[in-house]
């Protein structure tokens, strides 16, 4: 065996990196729905073997049965595969922080009286907010929240700024 043989082989550890990162990818599709897979074009062989992997709890036969996986993966076809999870990876987070956002809104909407009314209609001047169920809104918010009872009002104004300032069709 020549110096170049050597210089072109992948070492040990990242043989095994490489392998532990398919694992984690194979962990990752068994979260995946048998359509999405086949949409993906994922082999056969492999759903088969994710199949395996999805009932299965935390364990070492789960590992196992990940490392198996692993066999059946080639790295060029999975490609697609990766893209899809990192987009839906970041939609979903896209999603969680227009979800904080709006919390954060009724929040201060509750807390600011008019001036906050007023400034959330100006900085959204492309929805329309009907002011007076708004207004309603926010002082059965404020007088449940004064009286102690649970937050029944919030999550219609919550509801009411979801419908108004989500996604437009």
């Amino acid at each position: 065996m020549s110096e170049n043989d050597a210089a072109e082989r992948p070492s040990k550890s990242a043989k095994k990196r490489e392998i532990e990162g398919l694992q984690q990818l194979a962990d990752q599709m068994s979260g995946l729905s048998d359509k999405e897979l086949r949409r993906l074009g994922v082999d056969a062989q492999l759903r088969a073997a994710i199949d395996l992997v999805r009932p299965m709890k935390a364990s070492g036969a789960r590992n196992r049965q990940l490392k198996h996986c692993v066999k059946f993966m080639d790295g060029d076809e999975l490609a697609p595969v990766r893209l899809y999870l990192q987009d839906r990876q970041s939609h979903q987070l896209a999603v969680n922080q227009a979800f904080h956002e709006l919390e954060a809104l009724r929040d201060r909407l509750i807390a600011g009286g008019d001036d906050a009314v007023q400034a959330a209609i100006e900085a959204n001047p492309d929805r329309t907010f009907d002011r007076q169920q708004l207004r309603q809104l926010i002082r059965d918010a404020v007088r449940e929240r004064e009286s102690g009872k649970p937050a029944g009002s919030a999550r219609k104004l919550f509801r009411y700024l979801r419908d108004v300032l989500g996604p437009q069709n």
